[in-house]
């Protein structure tokens, strides 16, 4: 976490701080704590280009892609029942599709190039009378490529339907301006722009208009769409580092291309080495890659107590499974077998990045002598 943000949370947790429930406005305790949180739902509407009614707090971009995706289709269901995502998106949103089939939703899972890239000629051709919903991530999570939501908004944009997007991995990296770019519903995740995890965001564009059926029902807190006490030391921790994301962009980014550049150089020292993802269109800080002859799995044993890697996203990291993303970009055998991905970002140093780098091609170049032996 960003050290501002972890100071920021705790003047809310003792007794001399905001500790009340921002929800109890008959008492003085309760009106600060009310007053922080809708001064952060402030900064942070500002710094993405929305009114504040418009950003509704959750648990992260978990929830926030839950209640977006079904909340549209329950609600607006009547109007049609055919939903467009693609292939390489977040558990969250596969699995939120899956439970909308089961219920008589029709999914059409989009698949990009091996690139990973999606094509907008393809989103607009799957259209049909009864789509009410596109959802596509900015950034995928596994893989680092970026999709041109810009355009891609701007051409749903006339069309009969709602365009909801995943920004969970591009929120604080990625310059998004809501008063341009006419997205209807967008998630956020605290924890991926060094804020608190368990703590992030839906905005919903003319909240409404756009009326969206709950997930949960209770006291009526977040316009009825996210009832709960209000963690205030949650929220004043994401917006304190969303602002200082917002501020450190063009730094953060710089510093995360410097690292990329390090490591890709060392690791092209190898023969066989494969990167996944398009080059000019991905952020930096994620580097998806493979290594002839030598298993993910292998490897991550090798160096799991120096650097953190990961064979997929962490939500799948429990499962031995190949990435559905990297099989969706039609990437297979070895290649797919034998990626991993590795991400850095603000707090990291070259020295680390050099030491992680050196350490991955000691451990390549080990394990595949030992398939010679």
């Amino acid at each position: 976490m960003a050290p501002e943000a972890v100071t920021a949370m705790l003047q809310c947790l003792t007794g001399d701080g905001a500790f009340a429930n921002p929800a109890s406005l008959q008492h003085h305790f309760g009106e600060r704590a009310h007053a922080l949180i809708e001064d952060a739902r402030a900064d942070m509407a500002k710094s993405l280009g929305c009114k504040s009614s418009e950003l509704i707090f959750t648990s992260g971009a978990t929830e926030s892609n839950n209640l977006a995706i079904k909340g549209i289709a329950l609600r607006y269901q009547h109007k049609g029942r055919h939903i467009i995502t693609s292939a390489t998106e977040h558990k969250s949103i596969l699995d939120c599709c899956k439970y909308l089939e089961g219920i008589g939703f029709q999914i059409t899972y989009l698949r990009p190039d091996q690139q990973g890239q999606l094509s907008l000629d393809c989103i607009l051709a799957a259209l049909t009378e009864q789509t009410i919903l596109v959802s596509l991530m900015q950034v995928n999570n596994e893989t680092g490529v970026i999709q041109d939501i810009d355009r891609i908004a701007h051409a749903l944009k006339d069309k009969d339907l709602f365009f909801h997007v995943d920004a969970a991995q591009s929120a604080g990296k990625l310059n998004i301006n809501l008063a341009n770019t006419p997205i209807d519903l967008l998630s956020l995740s605290g924890h991926k722009f060094y804020g608190p995890k368990g703590i992030g965001g839906l905005f919903v564009r003319n909240r409404k208009q756009t009326q969206l059926t709950p997930l949960l029902h209770g006291g009526g807190q977040e316009y009825g769409l996210r009832p709960g006490t209000l963690p205030t030391h949650q929220i004043i921790g994401m917006a304190t580092a969303f602002r200082i994301a917002d501020e450190s962009m063009q730094e953060d980014y710089q510093h995360c291309q410097r690292l990329a550049d390090i490591l890709t150089a060392q690791l092209k020292q190898l023969d066989g080495v494969h990167f996944n993802g398009a080059p000019a269109h991905k952020l930096a800080n994620i580097i998806n890659v493979s290594f002839d002859q030598v298993g993910a799995d292998a490897l991550m044993i090798a160096l799991r107590d120096e650097i953190a890697m990961a064979s997929g996203s962490a939500c799948n990291s429990g499962a031995i499974e190949a990435s559905h993303v990297l099989r969706a970009m039609g990437i297979e055998g070895d290649r797919l077998y034998g990626a991993v991905r590795i991400s850095f970002g603000r707090y990291n140093t070259e020295a680390e990045i050099k030491q992680a780098g050196q350490r991955m091609v000691e451990e390549v170049a080990r394990l595949r002598q030992l398939t010679l032996e």
